[in-house]
């Protein structure tokens, strides 16, 4: 039974003096989409509204048919699950105290030993657990985020994961070895994924549906497949070039433009 878990209706956010939308999308459980715009196009802006970190100025925006605004902090923390662009940590605690505080609206958790465990396996994080999240590298401690997201969801079905550049300080392997990790996680519960990228391959090839963004605005939402060509070089301003991979995945490439010609007079 195919229902709305996330609804914008003529949404639109503010962040200083820039207003930013409408946007109007649907997200139903399982769904996997990505955000794609150019650097400043307000996909970042886009996320934070959809998880009730940045009121709405107009319009509407509900989870499960129940406006967002209205959802108690402890109950929301239980249904959605957001992983920022940024990975500070204000003190040296340990990384399974960071994955530990996905938990945290928790009242009685006798399973969260068990599920830290599982969730840093998952995030290939389970050789960190021992350490002082201050000691790591950026990409370690992008692993130890994703980590505490996957253990903040863990034992719910139908939720929502919004994540925002979740691979941006990740070697490609490492990148692949995630972006699979998010799905398996996603589809195991039926949680639908939300993610800001800049990768247009990770969207072609891990995600369902897009979502275009540019100067603040959505510009069209549209299937993850060959025929959204025409609308991404139009969105980035380039020429893409095509394949498929030996697993039968489209591949793209932006093709960079001849410099003009020089006239002498």
């Amino acid at each position: 039974m195919h229902f709305e878990l996330l609804s914008l209706q003529g949404l639109t956010l503010k962040q200083g003096r820039r207003i930013f939308g409408p946007f109007d999308i649907c997200v139903e459980p399982g769904e996997r989409l990505a955000i794609l715009g150019p650097s400043g196009a307000g996909k970042s802006t886009l996320l934070k509204g959809m998880a009730g970190e940045l009121p709405a100025q107009g319009g509407d925006i509900t989870l499960k048919s129940q406006a967002l605004a209205c959802w108690p902090l402890s109950d929301l923390s239980q249904q959605r699950a957001v992983l920022p662009q940024s990975h500070h940590v204000a003190f040296g605690l340990p990384a399974a105290l960071v994955i530990g505080l996905g938990r945290v609206a928790r009242v009685n958790d006798p399973a969260l030993s068990r599920i830290v465990n599982g969730a840093a396996e998952l995030a290939c994080a389970s050789h960190l657990l021992g350490r002082q999240v201050d000691t790591l590298s950026g990409g370690e401690r992008a692993r130890i985020q994703l980590a505490r997201v996957f253990a903040q969801l863990w034992d719910v079905e139908d939720g929502l994961v919004l994540v925002d550049e979740p691979l941006a300080a990740l070697d490609p392997g490492l990148q692949l070895q995630l972006l699979d990790a998010i799905g398996q996680f996603a589809a195991a519960r039926n949680h639908a994924v939300v993610a800001v990228l800049h990768d247009v391959n990770h969207a072609l090839q891990a995600f369902s549906r897009l979502l275009l963004v540019r100067d603040g605005r959505q510009i069209d939402t549209l299937p993850s497949d060959a025929s959204a060509l025409p609308a991404l070089e139009s969105l980035y301003g380039v020429t893409f070039a095509q394949g498929v991979s030996s697993q039968g995945e489209l591949i793209v490439a932006p093709v960079k433009s001849p410099a003009p010609v020089c006239q002498v007079a």
